[in-house]
Protein backbone atom coordinates (compact mmCIF):
# COMPACT_ATOMS: atom_id res chain seq x y z
CA UNK A 1 0.00 0.00 0.00
CA UNK A 2 1.06 3.68 -0.75
CA UNK A 3 0.99 6.02 2.25
CA UNK A 4 -2.29 7.38 1.58
CA UNK A 5 -4.01 3.93 1.97
CA UNK A 6 -1.52 3.29 5.03
CA UNK A 7 -3.02 6.61 6.76
CA UNK A 8 -6.40 4.79 6.33
CA UNK A 9 -6.27 1.09 6.49
CA UNK A 10 -2.79 0.38 8.33
CA UNK A 11 -2.80 -1.44 11.81
CA UNK A 12 -6.22 -2.29 12.64
CA UNK A 13 -8.44 -4.66 10.46
CA UNK A 14 -11.65 -5.53 11.32
CA UNK A 15 -12.60 -8.63 11.30
CA UNK A 16 -16.63 -9.96 9.76
CA UNK A 17 -18.91 -8.14 12.27
CA UNK A 18 -16.21 -5.76 14.13
CA UNK A 19 -16.39 -2.79 14.51
CA UNK A 20 -15.36 -0.19 11.29
CA UNK A 21 -13.10 2.00 14.15
CA UNK A 22 -10.62 0.86 16.08
CA UNK A 23 -12.04 0.19 19.71
CA UNK A 24 -11.28 2.04 22.50
CA UNK A 25 -10.37 -0.44 24.77
CA UNK A 26 -10.35 2.00 27.95
CA UNK A 27 -9.62 -0.99 31.13
CA UNK A 28 -6.61 -0.86 32.71
CA UNK A 29 -6.72 -4.44 33.75
CA UNK A 30 -7.51 -7.53 31.35
CA UNK A 31 -9.41 -10.91 33.06
CA UNK A 32 -7.84 -14.63 32.56
CA UNK A 33 -9.34 -18.03 33.68
CA UNK A 34 -6.18 -19.29 35.25
CA UNK A 35 -2.75 -18.02 36.27
CA UNK A 36 -1.02 -20.66 33.83
CA UNK A 37 -2.96 -18.17 31.18
CA UNK A 38 -1.69 -14.96 32.72
CA UNK A 39 2.39 -16.60 33.63
CA UNK A 40 2.60 -17.06 29.93
CA UNK A 41 2.09 -13.26 29.40
CA UNK A 42 4.37 -12.41 32.15
CA UNK A 43 6.82 -14.65 30.61
CA UNK A 44 6.75 -12.99 27.06
CA UNK A 45 5.66 -16.78 25.62
CA UNK A 46 2.29 -15.50 24.55
CA UNK A 47 0.62 -12.41 23.11
CA UNK A 48 -2.16 -10.76 24.90
CA UNK A 49 -2.65 -7.92 27.18
CA UNK A 50 -2.64 -7.76 30.83
CA UNK A 51 -1.93 -4.41 32.16
CA UNK A 52 -2.52 -1.23 30.27
CA UNK A 53 0.80 0.64 31.74
CA UNK A 54 2.66 -2.00 29.01
CA UNK A 55 0.38 -2.43 26.43
CA UNK A 56 -3.17 -2.25 25.66
CA UNK A 57 -5.24 -3.21 22.16
CA UNK A 58 -6.00 0.60 21.18
CA UNK A 59 -2.58 1.67 21.25
CA UNK A 60 -1.04 -1.21 20.04
CA UNK A 61 -3.42 -1.08 16.50
CA UNK A 62 -2.08 2.63 16.28
CA UNK A 63 1.48 1.86 17.18
CA UNK A 64 0.78 -0.60 14.27
CA UNK A 65 -0.06 1.82 12.10
CA UNK A 66 2.69 4.35 12.70
CA UNK A 67 5.60 1.55 12.25
CA UNK A 68 3.66 0.62 8.73
CA UNK A 69 3.56 4.51 7.36
CA UNK A 70 7.42 4.76 8.53
CA UNK A 71 8.27 0.78 7.11
CA UNK A 72 9.37 -0.54 10.51
CA UNK A 73 8.84 -3.61 12.66
CA UNK A 74 7.44 -2.27 15.69
CA UNK A 75 6.48 0.62 17.74
CA UNK A 76 5.78 1.77 21.50
CA UNK A 77 3.27 5.11 21.63
CA UNK A 78 4.46 6.95 24.56
CA UNK A 79 2.56 9.55 26.80
CA UNK A 80 4.24 12.69 25.04
CA UNK A 81 7.50 13.42 22.56
CA UNK A 82 9.46 14.08 25.00
CA UNK A 83 8.83 10.72 26.39
CA UNK A 84 9.61 9.14 22.81
CA UNK A 85 13.21 10.80 22.80
CA UNK A 86 14.08 9.81 26.34
CA UNK A 87 13.33 6.36 25.94
CA UNK A 88 14.49 5.79 22.41
CA UNK A 89 18.04 6.62 23.94
CA UNK A 90 17.89 4.76 27.40
CA UNK A 91 16.72 2.18 26.12
CA UNK A 92 20.35 1.18 25.21
CA UNK A 93 22.34 4.09 26.76
CA UNK A 94 22.66 4.04 30.64
CA UNK A 95 25.42 5.78 33.13
CA UNK A 96 29.05 5.63 31.90
CA UNK A 97 28.06 5.77 28.66
CA UNK A 98 28.04 8.36 25.36
CA UNK A 99 25.77 9.80 22.70
CA UNK A 100 26.08 12.39 19.93
CA UNK A 101 23.70 14.03 19.00
CA UNK A 102 23.28 17.07 16.49
CA UNK A 103 23.49 20.55 18.40
CA UNK A 104 19.93 21.72 16.82
CA UNK A 105 17.59 19.52 17.84
CA UNK A 106 14.55 21.08 19.92
CA UNK A 107 15.72 22.94 22.66
CA UNK A 108 13.32 20.55 24.70
CA UNK A 109 15.19 17.64 23.61
CA UNK A 110 18.74 19.44 23.94
CA UNK A 111 17.73 20.64 27.65
CA UNK A 112 16.39 16.87 28.17
CA UNK A 113 19.95 15.32 27.06
CA UNK A 114 22.29 18.22 27.69
CA UNK A 115 20.97 18.80 31.78
CA UNK A 116 18.63 15.79 32.88
CA UNK A 117 20.50 13.03 31.17
CA UNK A 118 23.59 14.10 31.96
CA UNK A 119 22.71 13.88 35.83
CA UNK A 120 21.68 10.53 35.33
CA UNK A 121 25.76 9.71 34.15
CA UNK A 122 25.02 9.68 30.33
CA UNK A 123 27.35 12.14 28.16
CA UNK A 124 26.10 13.99 25.11
CA UNK A 125 28.15 15.34 22.44
CA UNK A 126 26.69 17.54 20.44
CA UNK A 127 28.08 18.36 16.72
CA UNK A 128 26.97 21.08 14.17
CA UNK A 129 24.46 19.43 12.09
CA UNK A 130 26.96 20.66 8.72
CA UNK A 131 30.51 19.54 10.70
CA UNK A 132 33.50 18.18 8.75
CA UNK A 133 34.08 14.73 8.16
CA UNK A 134 36.72 15.18 10.78
CA UNK A 135 34.47 17.00 13.28
CA UNK A 136 31.97 14.07 12.98
CA UNK A 137 35.03 11.37 13.45
CA UNK A 138 36.01 13.03 16.42
CA UNK A 139 32.92 13.17 18.40
CA UNK A 140 33.13 9.53 18.33
CA UNK A 141 33.95 7.55 21.79
CA UNK A 142 34.44 4.02 22.49
CA UNK A 143 31.34 3.96 24.82
CA UNK A 144 29.08 5.69 22.29
CA UNK A 145 25.98 4.08 21.74
CA UNK A 146 24.26 6.20 19.57
CA UNK A 147 23.27 9.28 17.46
CA UNK A 148 20.83 10.90 17.08
CA UNK A 149 19.68 13.70 14.92
CA UNK A 150 16.20 15.76 13.51
CA UNK A 151 14.95 15.13 10.01
CA UNK A 152 13.66 19.14 9.99
CA UNK A 153 15.28 21.17 12.94
CA UNK A 154 12.64 22.70 15.61
CA UNK A 155 12.80 25.41 14.83
CA UNK A 156 16.12 26.93 12.25
CA UNK A 157 14.88 24.35 10.03
CA UNK A 158 18.28 22.49 8.92
CA UNK A 159 17.15 19.59 7.03
CA UNK A 160 19.89 16.76 8.39
CA UNK A 161 21.55 14.29 6.32
CA UNK A 162 20.38 11.25 7.47
CA UNK A 163 22.43 8.96 5.09
CA UNK A 164 25.78 10.81 6.26
CA UNK A 165 24.91 10.60 9.80
CA UNK A 166 23.76 6.77 9.07
CA UNK A 167 27.28 6.20 7.69
CA UNK A 168 29.18 7.41 10.48
CA UNK A 169 26.99 5.75 13.20
CA UNK A 170 27.29 2.34 11.77
CA UNK A 171 31.18 2.75 10.99
CA UNK A 172 31.00 2.81 15.11
CA UNK A 173 28.71 0.14 15.70
CA UNK A 174 25.84 2.06 17.19
CA UNK A 175 22.27 2.95 15.80
CA UNK A 176 20.90 6.33 14.50
CA UNK A 177 17.77 7.51 15.97
CA UNK A 178 15.89 10.43 13.85
CA UNK A 179 13.12 12.50 15.52
CA UNK A 180 10.97 12.75 11.81
CA UNK A 181 7.68 14.91 13.98
CA UNK A 182 8.43 17.47 11.30
CA UNK A 183 8.13 15.86 8.33
CA UNK A 184 6.21 12.86 9.12
CA UNK A 185 6.57 9.67 7.23
CA UNK A 186 4.76 11.16 4.38
CA UNK A 187 7.16 13.62 3.17
CA UNK A 188 10.09 11.38 4.46
CA UNK A 189 10.83 8.04 5.48
CA UNK A 190 14.24 8.06 7.33
CA UNK A 191 14.60 4.29 7.45
CA UNK A 192 14.87 4.30 3.57
CA UNK A 193 17.89 6.64 4.25
CA UNK A 194 20.19 4.11 6.77
CA UNK A 195 18.31 5.76 10.02
CA UNK A 196 17.47 2.83 12.23
CA UNK A 197 15.16 3.86 14.96
CA UNK A 198 12.52 6.70 14.49
CA UNK A 199 10.80 8.93 17.25
CA UNK A 200 7.84 11.39 16.33
CA UNK A 201 5.96 14.21 18.69
CA UNK A 202 2.24 12.29 17.69
CA UNK A 203 1.34 15.62 19.38
CA UNK A 204 2.26 17.57 16.27
CA UNK A 205 1.09 16.75 12.67
CA UNK A 206 0.02 14.07 13.20
CA UNK A 207 -2.99 14.38 15.95
CA UNK A 208 -3.26 17.76 13.88
CA UNK A 209 -6.12 19.72 15.83
CA UNK A 210 -4.33 20.33 19.48
CA UNK A 211 -5.78 17.64 20.80
CA UNK A 212 -3.88 14.77 22.24
CA UNK A 213 -0.54 14.90 23.69
CA UNK A 214 1.86 11.86 22.77
CA UNK A 215 4.42 10.62 21.07
CA UNK A 216 6.27 7.29 19.12
CA UNK A 217 9.35 5.03 18.91
CA UNK A 218 9.49 2.77 15.78
CA UNK A 219 12.27 -0.03 15.42
CA UNK A 220 13.33 -0.48 11.37
CA UNK A 221 14.40 -3.88 12.45
CA UNK A 222 17.63 -2.87 10.40
CA UNK A 223 20.10 -2.57 13.32
CA UNK A 224 22.04 -5.90 13.95
CA UNK A 225 22.59 -5.75 17.99
CA UNK A 226 24.06 -9.34 17.91
CA UNK A 227 26.74 -8.36 15.68
CA UNK A 228 27.37 -5.53 18.57
CA UNK A 229 26.45 -7.28 21.43
CA UNK A 230 29.34 -6.24 23.51
CA UNK A 231 27.85 -2.36 22.94
CA UNK A 232 24.29 -3.61 23.91
CA UNK A 233 24.60 -5.95 26.80
CA UNK A 234 20.77 -4.94 27.65
CA UNK A 235 19.59 -6.52 24.45
CA UNK A 236 22.12 -9.25 24.41
CA UNK A 237 22.38 -10.69 27.57
CA UNK A 238 19.67 -11.76 29.84
CA UNK A 239 17.58 -9.39 31.31
CA UNK A 240 17.19 -10.54 35.68
CA UNK A 241 14.38 -7.72 36.14
CA UNK A 242 12.55 -9.66 33.64
CA UNK A 243 12.71 -13.63 34.26
CA UNK A 244 16.48 -14.05 32.38
CA UNK A 245 14.85 -13.09 28.79
CA UNK A 246 17.29 -12.12 26.43
CA UNK A 247 15.63 -9.72 24.05
CA UNK A 248 17.46 -10.27 20.80
CA UNK A 249 17.42 -14.17 21.11
CA UNK A 250 13.73 -14.90 21.92
CA UNK A 251 12.66 -11.75 19.50
CA UNK A 252 15.16 -11.50 17.14
CA UNK A 253 16.59 -8.04 15.19
CA UNK A 254 13.02 -6.83 14.41
CA UNK A 255 11.42 -6.99 17.92
CA UNK A 256 14.16 -6.67 20.40
CA UNK A 257 14.07 -3.20 20.84
CA UNK A 258 10.83 -2.55 21.03
CA UNK A 259 10.11 -5.36 23.35
CA UNK A 260 12.64 -4.29 25.86
CA UNK A 261 11.38 -1.19 25.78
CA UNK A 262 7.91 -2.18 26.88
CA UNK A 263 8.59 -4.83 29.17
CA UNK A 264 11.57 -2.70 31.11
CA UNK A 265 11.55 1.49 30.42
CA UNK A 266 7.74 1.65 29.94
CA UNK A 267 7.34 -1.36 33.53
CA UNK A 268 9.25 0.88 34.98
CA UNK A 269 8.54 4.69 34.22
CA UNK A 270 5.46 4.08 32.88
CA UNK A 271 5.22 7.00 30.11
CA UNK A 272 2.16 5.60 28.35
CA UNK A 273 -0.60 6.86 26.59
CA UNK A 274 -4.13 6.55 27.15
CA UNK A 275 -6.28 4.57 24.88
CA UNK A 276 -8.63 7.74 24.25
CA UNK A 277 -5.21 9.90 23.34
CA UNK A 278 -4.61 7.24 21.11
CA UNK A 279 -8.08 6.49 19.76
CA UNK A 280 -8.02 10.34 18.44
CA UNK A 281 -4.67 10.20 17.32
CA UNK A 282 -5.69 7.73 14.84
CA UNK A 283 -8.33 10.25 13.45
CA UNK A 284 -6.08 12.47 12.88
CA UNK A 285 -3.65 9.80 11.16
CA UNK A 286 -6.41 8.94 8.27
CA UNK A 287 -6.06 12.45 7.01
CA UNK A 288 -2.33 12.92 7.15
CA UNK A 289 -1.67 12.68 3.79
CA UNK A 290 -3.99 15.21 2.48
CA UNK A 291 -2.71 17.26 5.01
CA UNK A 292 0.50 17.40 5.09
CA UNK A 293 0.29 18.21 1.32
CA UNK A 294 -2.01 21.50 1.80
CA UNK A 295 0.33 22.53 4.71
CA UNK A 296 3.32 22.47 2.43
CA UNK A 297 1.30 24.05 -0.47
CA UNK A 298 0.38 27.30 2.28
CA UNK A 299 3.76 27.26 3.47
CA UNK A 300 5.10 27.68 -0.03
CA UNK A 301 3.20 30.49 -1.06
CA UNK A 302 3.54 32.21 2.09
CA UNK A 303 7.04 32.01 2.47
CA UNK A 304 7.57 33.31 -1.07
CA UNK A 305 5.30 36.71 0.27
CA UNK A 306 7.66 36.95 2.92
CA UNK A 307 10.58 37.06 0.83
CA UNK A 308 9.47 39.50 -1.01
CA UNK A 309 8.16 41.87 2.26
CA UNK A 310 10.17 44.89 2.85
CA UNK A 311 9.75 44.42 6.54
CA UNK A 312 11.26 40.67 6.55
CA UNK A 313 14.78 40.38 7.09
CA UNK A 314 14.98 37.09 5.68
CA UNK A 315 13.50 33.69 4.83
CA UNK A 316 14.20 30.16 5.97
CA UNK A 317 11.99 27.49 4.76
CA UNK A 318 13.54 24.68 2.96
CA UNK A 319 11.20 24.49 -0.04
CA UNK A 320 12.39 27.64 -1.41
CA UNK A 321 15.00 27.63 -4.22
CA UNK A 322 18.07 29.27 -2.89
CA UNK A 323 17.87 28.05 0.31
CA UNK A 324 20.68 26.70 1.79
CA UNK A 325 19.26 23.29 2.09
CA UNK A 326 17.16 23.40 -1.00
CA UNK A 327 18.92 20.15 -2.91
CA UNK A 328 19.35 18.13 0.55
CA UNK A 329 15.41 18.74 1.31
CA UNK A 330 14.66 17.40 -2.49
CA UNK A 331 16.98 14.47 -2.18
CA UNK A 332 14.97 13.35 1.27
CA UNK A 333 11.74 14.98 0.83
CA UNK A 334 10.91 15.68 -3.06
CA UNK A 335 7.28 16.07 -2.53
CA UNK A 336 7.82 18.73 0.43
CA UNK A 337 9.37 19.20 3.64
CA UNK A 338 6.51 20.73 6.49
CA UNK A 339 4.61 23.78 6.98
CA UNK A 340 6.61 25.50 9.32
CA UNK A 341 8.46 28.81 8.60
CA UNK A 342 11.42 30.57 10.34
CA UNK A 343 12.26 34.39 8.99
CA UNK A 344 13.27 37.53 10.93
CA UNK A 345 11.57 40.93 11.21
CA UNK A 346 13.58 43.97 10.54
CA UNK A 347 14.15 45.79 13.62
CA UNK A 348 15.33 42.47 15.89
CA UNK A 349 13.78 41.41 19.51
CA UNK A 350 11.47 44.27 19.55
CA UNK A 351 10.19 44.35 16.21
CA UNK A 352 9.09 41.24 16.60
CA UNK A 353 7.09 41.21 19.26
CA UNK A 354 5.26 44.68 18.07
CA UNK A 355 4.15 42.16 15.03
CA UNK A 356 3.06 39.15 17.10
CA UNK A 357 1.14 41.68 19.04
CA UNK A 358 -0.46 42.81 15.79
CA UNK A 359 -1.85 39.52 14.57
CA UNK A 360 -5.43 38.62 14.24
CA UNK A 361 -5.81 35.27 12.42
CA UNK A 362 -2.67 33.60 13.36
CA UNK A 363 -2.28 32.54 17.59
CA UNK A 364 0.54 32.89 19.47
CA UNK A 365 0.99 29.75 20.95
CA UNK A 366 4.15 27.38 22.15
CA UNK A 367 2.55 24.27 19.58
CA UNK A 368 3.78 24.06 16.15
CA UNK A 369 2.32 21.87 13.06
CA UNK A 370 -1.33 21.10 13.32
CA UNK A 371 -4.64 22.76 11.60
CA UNK A 372 -4.34 26.74 12.95
CA UNK A 373 -1.49 28.78 12.11
CA UNK A 374 0.48 29.56 14.89
CA UNK A 375 3.44 31.99 15.61
CA UNK A 376 5.77 31.53 18.17
CA UNK A 377 9.30 34.25 19.46
CA UNK A 378 11.18 30.67 20.38
CA UNK A 379 13.95 33.22 22.19
CA UNK A 380 11.87 34.53 24.59
CA UNK A 381 9.57 31.08 25.14
CA UNK A 382 10.63 27.77 24.21
CA UNK A 383 13.90 28.04 24.51
CA UNK A 384 14.71 31.15 27.36
CA UNK A 385 16.15 28.31 29.16
CA UNK A 386 19.46 28.17 26.59
CA UNK A 387 22.03 30.75 26.79
CA UNK A 388 22.62 33.25 23.79
CA UNK A 389 26.06 31.10 22.76
CA UNK A 390 23.29 28.20 22.92
CA UNK A 391 20.55 29.72 20.95
CA UNK A 392 23.39 30.85 18.03
CA UNK A 393 24.22 27.17 18.05
CA UNK A 394 21.09 25.96 17.93
CA UNK A 395 20.46 27.84 14.94
CA UNK A 396 17.83 29.81 16.82
CA UNK A 397 18.39 33.96 16.42
CA UNK A 398 17.20 36.53 18.84
CA UNK A 399 14.90 37.87 16.24
CA UNK A 400 13.66 34.43 14.77
CA UNK A 401 10.03 34.15 14.49
CA UNK A 402 8.82 30.46 14.32
CA UNK A 403 5.70 30.44 11.88
CA UNK A 404 3.57 27.14 11.85
CA UNK A 405 1.80 27.83 8.47
CA UNK A 406 -2.18 25.70 9.26
CA UNK A 407 -4.75 24.61 6.83
CA UNK A 408 -6.33 27.60 6.48
CA UNK A 409 -6.99 29.61 3.03
CA UNK A 410 -3.40 30.94 2.23
CA UNK A 411 -4.84 34.51 0.88
CA UNK A 412 -6.50 34.93 4.60
CA UNK A 413 -3.19 34.79 6.08
CA UNK A 414 -0.79 36.60 3.66
CA UNK A 415 -3.33 39.44 4.72
CA UNK A 416 -3.15 39.07 8.09
CA UNK A 417 0.90 38.60 7.98
CA UNK A 418 0.51 42.01 5.71
CA UNK A 419 -1.24 44.12 8.09
CA UNK A 420 0.85 42.67 11.12
CA UNK A 421 4.28 43.88 9.54
CA UNK A 422 3.12 47.03 8.68
CA UNK A 423 2.39 48.02 12.32
CA UNK A 424 6.17 47.70 12.65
Amino acid sequence: MREETKCIESGYTPKNGEPRMIPIIQSTTFKYDTSEDMGKLFDLQASGYFYSRLQNPTTDFVAAKIAALEGGTAAMLTGSGQAASFYSVFNIAGAGDHVVASSTIYGGTYNLFHVTMRRMGIEFTFVDPDCSDEELEAAFRPNTKAVFGETIANPALIVFDIERFAKAAHAHGVPLIVDNTFATPINCRPFEWGADIVTHSTTKYMDGHDATVGGVIVDSGNFDWKAHADKFPGLTTPDESYHGITYADQFGQGGAYITKCVAQLMRDLGAVQSPMNAYMLNLGLESLAVRMQRHCENAMKIAQYLEKNENVSWVNYPGLPGNKYYERAKKYMPEGTCGVISFGVKGGRSAAETFMKHLRLAIIATHVADAHTCVLHPASSTHRQLTDEELVAGGVAPDLVRLSVGLENADDLIEDLEQALASI
